[in-house]
């Protein structure tokens, strides 16, 4: 049976959205780096073993793999570490707000890595409109009462390192896509061993700290309650939320186009907003949802002014604004 392409679109905007709730569970019991080890190593294997049933072959080794440490860096590694870290300091609804700045960053690193793409008066506004909204989200002017400024600074860098690296992408990786999960298989390969080093640093600083040493690396938070929701909760995030997700998002794209696709991104913020309201009870003040609405409204208004199709080798199509849909595993 043929599943829907809004079956799946929802399914996308669900799963992503629902990420923010996830790693809020998983810090009930893990550190942020551990959260980011499991999820990316259980995403790897998930888009691996689904590249090896379908045949798809990984990129022959060259240098194409140097550029892939980068990407797997700047699009797995640092922001899947930088939103849990963030998430100890602000809401889950506030931290999937941080996410969509992704295009503004996205429009910046796109001035200065790629000057030929040229940039318009309108999405300059646009961007320029989106950093008012993050303003009025942080509040400067309040002593009392505003979000964790430190906090949510890491899910804004977080969702740049999105943009940064899917303007790297589109400059060094494009011509090298091979089509179908090659790319984001190898990049998510190399997040993971990036990650399995950090942990194993991380563990050899904290395993002798009193009084919270870490007796292994897999130890959990020294004093947490019961490990198995967390665990449970950050192996969904991973699998579903970095493998299964990318999966459909290459359906949707396949069947109705990338400028359907692409308007995921605009629902994600809400979806994380209610979760984090319904289950973790978490409320934002006024300035946060106006500055969230600003935000999301300079994200829509990027996402008309700059869209190019372009061919893929899959038979996608490469948005300016988004270098390469296949080359993007997840960017929750």
């Amino acid at each position: 049976m043929r599943v829907p392409w809004q079956v799946k679109f929802g399914a996308l905007a669900l799963i992503w959205g629902g990420s923010f709730l996830l790693m809020k569970i998983g810090l009930q019991a893990l550190e942020p780096v551990q959260i980011s080890t499991l999820r990316i190593a259980s995403g790897a294997a998930t888009v691996l073993l689904t590249a090896l049933v379908m045949g798809v072959r990984l990129p022959p080794w060259g240098r194409v793999w140097g550029h892939l440490f980068v990407a797997g860096l700047v699009l797995c590694s640092v922001p899947f570490t930088l939103f849990p870290l963030g998430e100890e300091r602000v809401s889950s609804a506030l931290a999937g707000i941080g996410n969509a700045t992704t295009p503004l960053s996205a429009v910046l690193f796109t001035m200065l890595l790629l000057p030929a793409d040229r940039v318009d008066r309108r999405t300059v506004l646009a961007v320029v409109a989106g950093f008012v909204g993050v303003v009025v989200i942080m509040q400067p002017w309040e002593s009392d009462g505003r979000p964790d400024v430190v906090g949510f600074a890491m899910t804004l860098l977080a969702g740049a390192s999105y943009g940064l690296g899917w303007t790297y992408v589109k400059r060094f990786l494009a011509k090298d896509d091979i089509g179908g999960l090659g790319m984001p298989a190898a990049q998510l390969l190399m997040g993971a061993a990036q990650m399995l080093a950090v942990t194993l640093v991380w563990w050899l600083l904290h395993r002798e700290a009193e009084p919270t040493g870490i007796p292994a690396p897999w130890s959990p938070v020294p004093g947490a309650g019961p490990v198995l929701w967390p665990v449970v909760a950050i192996l969904v995030l991973g699998v579903v939320g970095t493998g299964l997700a990318f999966v459909l998002q290459y359906d949707v794209v396949r069947e109705v186009g990338p400028t359907v696709g692409a308007t995921v991104t605009y629902v994600i913020p809400v979806v994380a907003v209610v979760l984090g309201t319904v289950f973790l009870h978490e409320r934002l003040q006024w300035p946060q949802v106006a500055g969230a609405a600003i935000v999301l409204a300079s994200a829509v208004a990027i996402g008309r002014v700059r869209r190019r199709p372009v061919a893929l080798p899959e038979g996608e199509v490469l948005e300016e604004l988004t270098p390469s849909a296949s080359s993007r595993t997840s960017t929750r």
